[in-house]
This record gives structure tokens, C-alpha cells and sequence, in this order.
């Protein structure tokens, strides 16, 4: 395995983090409320960075939303990229790039996803048409298309237009809404396979984003906390501080590390299903670890719904709600670990399972820790690292329910 970004990989995450720098301020991110910034959607589109994904790959994409995540940007980012764009290039006809990919690529067209597929939620005929109702779908008031799996796992593609949209608010300022399909014409995107493989790049993406959430919230609590004195000395200096500081770190990591495999291995054409569930319980799991101690290390500012941090708070709790709680992750992750045991068959099919599936989610899992271990230093030292130089250790470098 290499992680390494390639050039245009790096050129897309540098070019991601001096928009998402420049246009997504707490200012401006305040006067948007909950809804999209158009201004910062327009720019990205412009600059290229949605057109881009198809090159760069997955890997590419979260590494461009990771720099979203550090500063909670509220644009369908994610969602077009992973329901529109990188669905249809793998997935769609050759027509059907043709006419969608376009508008995708500028920003006239936005796809979101009504994902995962539910028993009994949506059926459909055979003359293409869709009904049922899916309570929460992220930027559907954004969205002009809505890819939906219906009960036996294919996919369609639907207009917002020729469908209900109901406006709803969620933790984070999604621009969520609740679908509602009454024989609604649909368009079929893929075949068998196609559901599972959009499930697993949402799900990696979404993880992606996690970690730029839970990297921007710890180098807020950095800054606050090697700034803030408190009895003469930072705050940064008191064990206790150090310990819940390192402690996070090693969870943003993992959350990273594991994001990485999974788009990795997609873009490399591997199995990356019980990968990309991996990466979905450490950003369920540890995310919500993460962004909590990030708001805690604020102390009584933390409490303040208007202080910055409290926005990583809102948008790594939503993801935890999205992605899946963490037993049901990994209950899945299990039964899609014999599933290919069963598959393969034998004791050597069997080892070869074990390896992709990380030694079911353990080897994934230690190799998570093990990489975020700071090469074995010790976690007080890593923590006097962390919290030691005003985030310096901080600039290194969706989806969805089981």
C-alpha cells in the first residue's frame, strides 16, 4: 500500500484548502445560516475541483474534503461528488455521462444521494417509476437529481423536480430535506454491483470529511489551549489537557488512515467493502470522541453555540448520525467478513479473507492505532507535541448507515 497523493492529487487538496481557506470564514460561514454558500459552490465549480474528481480518484476526493471538514464549508461537496460524479463515470452509460457530467462538472447540476437502501422504502415498477419515502436526504434542497436505491439494491436516478421535497433541518446546516416518490420517473444507473460500490465510496468519503472536521477541531483547542493561561501558565501545560489532546490525535489518525486504505484500494480496483466500513466506525466512533474533547477543551467557551468550535461539534455529531452507529458498523462488518470467507472457501480462501478484511477489522483497526502512534512515541510526549506549538502537528497531512 502507498498513500502517497500523486501531483494532481496534491495540487487538488492544495488548491481545496486555499479556496476553503479564503471563502469559508466563521464570518461568512454565520451569515449563511443553514443554507448553502452559493458564492463558495460557484468558486469550486470554477476552479475545477468537481470536474477534477474523476482524474484524482477517490484518494483525490478525500483528500479535497478533508480541507472542506477543517473549516465545515456548506456546500454538496461530498454528496455531488460521490452520488453524481464518481458514480456515473464508474457506473452510468456512455449517454448518460454525456448529458449529466457536464452540468456536474460547472455546478448547474447538483446529485445527492437517499442512501442507504431500506426494506420496504422505496419500490419500483417496471415502467421505471419510483414510490415510497425517504425521511432524510443531505442537500436535497440543493440537489436538481437524487440517485435512490430502491428495495432490491438498484439504483435510479431521479429529478428533484419530478419528485416531493420537503425542507428539513438537521444538527449540521446539510440543506437536508425528506423525500416523498409517487410513481415518479426514474432513470436505472448501473447494474447488480453498482449499489455496493456507491455505498462504500460515500462511506469513505464521508470519513474523509470526518477527519477534516475532527483536524479542525483539535487545532482549534490547540490554539485555545496553548494561548489561554491560566494560574500563570497555558492551559496546554496541565497533564490532564496533554492527555485528552494526545488522546483525540490518535483518534483524527485513524480516522485519516483508515479513510485512506479504503479510497485507496477503490482506486486501485481491490475489494475495499469491510475497508470502507472500517473507515466508517472510526469516523462514527472516534469522531464523536473527537469533537467532543474539542469543545471540552474550550472550557466555558465551548458552551457558546456561536463560538467556532461549536460548528465542528454540530458537523461531527451529524456525520456519526449519517455514517451509522458504531455497533451496527461493525455488525455488518462481520457478516460481510464471512460472507467472503464463505465465498472464497477453503482454509486458504479463508486467509486471503482475512487479509482483505483486515483480520476481521483487528488488523485494520491496530494498524489504525499503529499509524497514529507517532512512530511509538510515547502518548505524554506525543501530547506535549500536539499541544506544544500552536497546531503545527495539526497541519500535516459521507456515507452513510449500515
Amino acid at each position: 500500500m502507498d498513500f502517497t497523493p500523486t501531483e494532481e492529487q496534491s495540487a487538488v487538496q492544495e488548491l481545496a484548502a486555499r479556496i476553503f481557506g479564503d471563502l469559508s470564514t466563521h464570518e461568512r460561514l454565520a451569515a449563511a445560516g443553514t443554507g448553502t454558500d452559493a458564492e463558495l459552490w460557484k468558486a469550486l465549480c470554477g476552479a475545477g475541483l468537481v470536474a477534477a474528481v474523476e482524474e484524482v480518484g477517490l484518494l483525490g476526493l478525500v483528500l479535497a474534503l478533508e480541507e472542506q471538514g477543517r473549516t465545515t464549508a456548506q456546500v454538496p461537496f461530498a454528496a455531488s461528488c460521490v452520488y453524481g460524479v464518481l458514480a456515473l463515470t464508474t457506473h452510468g452509460t456512455a449517454e448518460q455521462r454525456g448529458r449529466l457530467l457536464p452540468a456536474l462538472r460547472d455546478g448547474t447540476a447538483v446529485v445527492t444521494g437517499a442512501f442507504p437502501a431500506r426494506a420496504g422504502r422505496v419500490r419500483a415498477t417496471g415502467d421505471g417509476e419510483l414510490s415510497g419515502v425517504v425521511p432524510l436526504v443531505p442537500w436535497l434542497r440543493d440537489a436538481t437529481h437524487v440517485l435512490v436505491p430502491d428495495t432490491e439494491h438498484a439504483l435510479w436516478l431521479v429529478r428533484v423536480a419530478d419528485a416531493g421535497a420537503e425542507p428539513l433541518e438537521t444538527t449540521a446546516p446539510w440543506s437536508a430535506g425528506r423525500l416523498a416518490l409517487d410513481r415518479a420517473p426514474a432513470e436505472r444507473v448501473g447494474g447488480a454491483a453498482a449499489y455496493e460500490d456507491v455505498l462504500a465510496t460515500a462511506r469513505t468519503a464521508f470519513a474523509g470529511l470526518q477527519a477534516g472536521v475532527c483536524a479542525g477541531s483539535l487545532a482549534r483547542a490547540v490554539h485555545h489551549t496553548t494561548t489561554r493561561e491560566q494560574f500563570g501558565r497555558p492551559l496546554s501545560t496541565n497533564q490532564g489537557v496533554l492527555l485528552r489532546a494526545a488522546d483525540a490525535y490518535m483518534d483524527t489518525e485513524a480516522i485519516r488512515v483508515t479513510a485512506y486504505e479504503a479510497a485507496w484500494r477503490r482506486d486501485e480496483g481491490l475489494r475495499c467493502g469491510t475497508h470502507a466500513l472500517t473507515a466508517a466506525w472510526w469516523a462514527s466512533e472516534a469522531g464523536t470522541r473527537v469533537v467532543h474533547a474539542g469543545q471540552h477543551l474550550h472550557g466555558g467557551l465551548g458552551a457558546d453555540v456561536e463560538h467556532p468550535v461549536h460548528r465542528h461539534f454540530l458537523w461531527g455529531r451529524q456525520l456519526d448520525a449519517y455514517l451509522g452507529c458504531g455497533s451496527e458498523l461493525l455488525a455488518e462488518l462481520g457478516e460481510l467478513i464471512v460472507a467472503e470467507r464463505t465465498s472464497i472457501g477453503g482454509a486458504a480462501g479463508g486467509e486471503a479473507a482475512e487479509r482483505s478484511a483486515g483480520a476481521e477489522g483487528g488488523e485494520v483497526v491496530g494498524r489504525a492505532q499503529q499509524d497514529a502512534g507517532a512512530e511509538g512515541v510515547d502518548v505524554a510526549g506525543r501530547a506535549e507535541q500536539v499541544t506544544g506549538v500552536e497546531g503545527v502537528a495539526m497541519t500535516g497531512k459521507e456515507g452513510v448507515g449500515a
